[in-house]
């Protein structure tokens, strides 16, 4: 159920899974295995090979079952925007983009280096999908701690990512762009948007940051949150947003 699409259909009757989204796993989460590769004309072919087998191989297999990401040669903008225009005719649904393009040594969200990928992303109504990990960073408070400790705290990295977009020009550029924070979980929503709204009631005065949406206007317009195991997130689904909320299995 790993390689084999046939038998992943199996696996979902199993499990009850209507349809789902599938990551990579090889080129990570966002594709961003091949910005290490000094030769861009071999990671641009790789990133084409790849998404050609998942919008003609994997996906086609049940294109009613399967909802198809490709991911992007991000270290070349206009790249991304050719790679989207090929692929969206072959069936794309959603582009895989990192939770933060800095710690890749790419540019943040608060410039304005994406905004080509940004608005033909909105020109096709396709979301990005940031699932947490895609930095390449994750939490890790002690040098010497157990990795249980990340693994507690990964959601951490859609935390950062929420606060990171809802105080940036993103959404202001970019009115229709949809975004999905892809694993990680639901429970702290409601704290992230109470604090932001916080922070902007009284600190956007002077700084360089919207002065006329809250944080959790954009939230509720913009963002998908997702989770896997999250009961407290789905008791207070309502502050969560219940058309913000989409449930992921592994």
């Amino acid at each position: 159920g790993c390689y084999d699409p046939v038998q992943r259909l199996a696996d979902m009757d199993l499990d009850g899974v209507e349809a789902a989204l599938c990551f990579p796993s090889f080129p990570r989460f966002a594709g961003t295995v091949f910005l290490e590769g000094d030769d861009r004309d071999v990671a641009l072919a790789s990133v084409k090979a790849f998404n050609d087998f998942i919008l003609d191989e994997w996906c086609a297999a049940a294109p009613d079952r399967y909802i198809p990401l490709v991911i992007l040669p991000l270290w070349d903008v206009e790249e991304c925007v050719a790679e989207v225009h090929r692929t969206v005719p072959k069936g794309a649904r959603t582009l895989g983009f990192p939770e933060n393009p800095v710690p890749l040594g790419l540019p943040s969200f608060h410039t304005d280096h994406w905004d080509p990928l940004f608005s033909v992303a909105e020109d096709y109504d396709l979301p990005l999908s940031l699932h947490f990990g895609t930095s390449g960073v994750s939490p890790k408070p002690s040098l010497d701690g157990p990795m249980a400790i990340s693994i507690t705290l990964f959601g951490c990295n859609s935390m950062y990512s929420l606060a990171d977009l809802l105080f940036s020009p993103v959404f202001h550029r970019h009115p229709t762009l949809k975004i999905a924070l892809s694993e990680g979980g639901i429970g702290w929503v409601p704290y992230i948007l109470e604090r932001a709204d916080y922070v902007w009631e009284r600190h956007r005065f002077y700084q360089n940051v919207n002065q006329d949406y809250r944080p959790s206007e954009l939230y509720f317009k913009h963002i998908y949150s997702c989770f896997i195991e999250d009961r407290h997130g789905l008791a207070n689904r309502a502050a969560v947003g219940v058309d913000n909320i989409l449930w992921e299995c592994e």
